[in-house]
């Protein structure tokens, strides 16, 4: 059997190649190759067809959206089927962390069919999609990030959805923990805001504290960051939660804190700057 294909793509981005030709013709040939080998009434001619009609003005993420939608038009109605085949085309888990390369956003589309698709239960012939979704953003985090595509659960089913992400706390995949703090944070670059999270960080806060200490540096990066965004909008939370850390805060935590607060001592803050000073910065 022919083996699923993966487009090829630099290792970082590239000045002269702009981040969007990621989704391109080849992307959307290998998606269509896959998508045949496990689906064999896919007509993956007029997939390609509907994917890249007037795709060269969009931009990275309107492409990803663009694609999702020519998969919905071609892939089954009802919403688990069309996610089981996708799901059915995904190469093996990423088994690093770091230096991935660009191939991997080679899934982006696939998370945006999630995301657009997976909260309504009129594209799952009225029944809840939910647990579909969420078992399929379990696996697209594995081979991707599913940081983007978690934030509209989030937005639309904030409780349900913030269960799951706790749930997932104890995963042994670091890139499943690391969505747990990734993709709910308040706000995340490349993301829509969370707003409910942006008003009150502090159901939130249970997922930093059991990540703190992750053994990845992939993860305690993501809680930095998180408690960065924090800062940005309730610094007096983003600093008591730093300070209390410090008591007993070893190198690896201090390093969580130090990049934390990386931001608001830029910007001349003296909590900031004395808490960074206490977890062995300058």
């Amino acid at each position: 059997m022919t083996s699923f294909r993966l487009p090829d793509a630099p290792r970082s981005i590239q000045k002269d190649n702009p981040i969007k030709f990621l989704l391109d013709s080849e992307a959307v040939d290998c998606l269509a190759h896959n998508i045949a080998l496990v689906h064999g009434s896919f007509d993956a001619s007029a997939f390609r067809q509907l994917a890249l009609t007037n795709i060269a003005p969009l931009t990275f993420m309107e492409r990803s959206a663009h694609i999702a939608a020519a998969l919905k038009a071609t892939l089954p109605a009802k919403f688990s089927e069309a996610t089981a085949i996708l799901l059915n085309t995904l190469t093996p888990p990423n088994i690093h962390t770091e230096r991935l390369g660009l191939s991997v956003f080679f899934y982006l589309p696939h998370t945006r069919f999630i995301a657009d698709y997976g909260r309504d239960a009129q594209h799952n012939a009225g029944e809840d999609p939910f647990e579909v979704a969420m078992r399929a953003q379990y696996e697209l985090t594995r081979r991707f990030t599913a940081e983007f595509s978690i934030r509209p659960f989030l937005v639309h089913d904030f409780d349900r959805t913030l269960n799951q992400l706790m749930q997932w706390l104890a995963d042994p995949d670091p890139h499943v923990r690391r969505l747990c703090s990734e993709g709910c944070r308040p706000r995340l670059p490349w993301g829509a805001r969370i707003p409910q999270l942006v008003l009150d960080p502090t159901p939130a806060l249970p997922i930093l504290e059991a990540l703190k200490n992750d053994p990845s540096l992939y993860v305690r990066r993501s809680v930095a960051n998180h408690v960065g965004d924090i800062a940005k909008d309730h610094p007096a939370l983003a600093f008591s939660l730093c300070e209390r850390w410090l008591t007993h805060a070893d190198k690896d935590l201090q390093w969580v804190i130090r990049h934390a607060l990386r931001h608001p001592a830029k910007q001349g803050n003296a909590t900031a700057i004395a808490l960074r000073k206490a977890a062995g910065g300058k």
